[in-house]
């Protein structure tokens, strides 16, 4: 693609002016990049750019493009998720949870947990629910900890019906590490299956999907939302940052920022959901501590180039630091009730969201692969035959 001779100069701008160069890695942008005060400057710098909705969505083309040929898929073909199997079903107060794992490509297999509604007669909810894909930070197998068990089991009480699923590396998808070089493709991709398995469950509203996750599940929500319409509702957790590119090689190990045509933040590639639904929910404790007065307006501004700035939001918690917590919880649910059309007033007692109803499920119970339920025996195994398999794809 030729370049326009500004766009090269804001190319040129962002290269050398900002940011940490590093030579054996030139094409990409890690960690803490930029400094806080070059971020500013940076992105005055990005505003210049486009003005209005036109100008915009002729950027948002690039964005988008840049994540699928940074990521090696602006050639390839996303696949139906194949092998599926449910099982484990385990009925509770309001909602069910089921073990779940799926083929994404041949050889690799996503797994994950199934929250359900359920009627206090056992019954299905009549009518269509709301869809949430409810991706996870990095830490110890925090699919079973009990605030990813919270969120979903809230969310889940409220009608929606919710999908927690493992990054690589972690949980039950331990066919590789999860820092492999190419960690962001195949999270793409599994991403891109997770959210064809729940499009395609019984009574699913294909108009009501919404996704949330926090730390590098709010890079995947971002990404993910930037290069797939068919998610309605954004809620990215403690991780948009105008300086900050993420810490893993699953959320900035390939060049998705850095293009031959134009270089972008993560602020711009949230922006890319404008003018649909989201929320900013960020902290005093980590690299979303300037969301307020930095972020948040810069995309609240992107917005203004649909007039719906009144669809963006951010809820700052100053003294809070860098996770899902109730707090962080009690700020998503009316917004995702709002939006995805949920019931707030399942999950309400004495004025207040509570969370007591739900019941926290041990290890085993949510494990996908038991003795019972063995890994597929054309699951590859190992960081080789995995990097392997993504090179070919």
């Amino acid at each position: 693609m030729k370049l326009s001779s500004l766009s090269f100069a804001f190319l040129l701008i962002a290269q050398f002016t900002y940011g940490q160069y590093n030579p054996e890695k030139p094409d990409l942008c890690q960690g803490k990049f930029y400094t806080e005060e070059d971020a500013k400057n940076l992105h005055a710098d990005f505003a210049k750019r486009y003005s209005d909705k036109k100008s915009w969505e002729k950027h948002v083309k690039e964005i988008r493009q840049g994540i699928l040929d940074g990521a090696e898929l602006s050639n390839f073909t996303f696949k139906k998720p194949t092998n599926i199997v449910i099982h484990s079903k385990k009925d509770l107060n309001g909602y069910s949870v089921e073990n779940v794992s799926f083929q994404s490509i041949e050889g690799i297999y996503v797994t994950g947990n199934l929250y359900r509604p359920i009627e206090i007669s056992g019954l299905p909810p009549k009518g269509k629910s709301a869809g949430i894909l409810c991706p996870h930070g990095h830490g110890t197998d925090p699919r079973f900890a009990a605030y990813t068990q919270q969120r979903c089991a809230t969310l889940a009480r409220m009608g929606a019906v919710v999908f927690a699923y493992d990054m690589i590396g972690v949980g039950d998808s331990k066919q590789s590490d999860h820092k492999i070089d190419k960690a962001l493709k195949l999270q793409i991709i599994n991403g891109k299956a997770a959210l064809d398995f729940l499009l395609d469950l019984p009574n699913i509203d294909k108009n009501r999907i919404g996704m949330t996750g926090e730390s590098g599940g709010g890079t995947q929500t971002f990404v993910l939302s930037a290069i797939d319409d068919r998610i309605k509702v954004s809620v990215p957790v403690v991780m948009i940052s105008g300086y900050f590119f993420g810490g893993c090689t699953c959320e900035s190990g390939m060049a998705i920022h850095k293009r031959p045509t134009h270089q972008t933040t993560n602020v711009e590639i949230a922006a890319t959901f404008a003018p649909k639904p989201m929320i900013l929910i960020s902290d005093g404790g980590d690299w979303t501590v300037n969301t307020p007065t930095m972020e948040y307006p810069y995309i609240k501004n992107v917005y203004s180039f649909y007039g719906a700035e009144n669809m963006v939001e951010n809820v700052h918690l100053a003294n809070e630091k860098h996770d899902y917590g109730i707090s962080k919880r009690l700020a998503a649910y009316p917004f995702l009730a709002k939006h995805l059309k949920l019931d707030l007033q399942k999950v309400i007692v004495d004025g207040k969201i509570d969370e007591s109803a739900n019941k926290i499920l041990s290890h085993a119970e949510l494990q996908v692969f038991d003795e019972k339920h063995p890994r597929p025996a054309n699951a590859v195994q190992g960081n080789e035959a995995v990097m392997a398999l993504l090179v070919k794809k």
